[in-house]
């Protein structure tokens, strides 16, 4: 069973990653990302598909055009987890 970080935890998980905004009643976190276009922002999807399915933890998300929005939260935890922040880091490491 995966474990829901503590408020202590998470806040201290939180300020590593300044780009993803945290959703207090759903307790999970989101972030926008913005491509040239389509092609690149589909690219970004299939590179996060691959981590994420070696992380055995998938995203919420969706894609318009040029853009991708990705939800993290643990369902089984009832809400954030270290394996969010684990594949949030992941992800920011692909466009940094």
């Amino acid at each position: 069973m995966v474990e829901r970080l503590s408020e202590l935890d998470r806040d201290e998980a939180l300020d590593g990653l300044p780009d993803w905004d945290w959703d207090e009643g759903r307790d999970a976190i989101s972030r926008r990302f913005v491509f040239a276009d389509f092609n690149e922002a589909f690219g970004f999807m299939t590179r996060v598909a691959l981590l994420a399915e070696k992380a055995d933890h998938h995203p919420e998300w969706s894609n318009v055009w040029n853009r991708v929005d990705i939800v993290l939260t643990t369902h089984d935890a009832g809400g954030l987890s270290a394996r969010d922040i684990d594949l949030a880091e992941a992800i920011d490491a692909l466009v940094e």
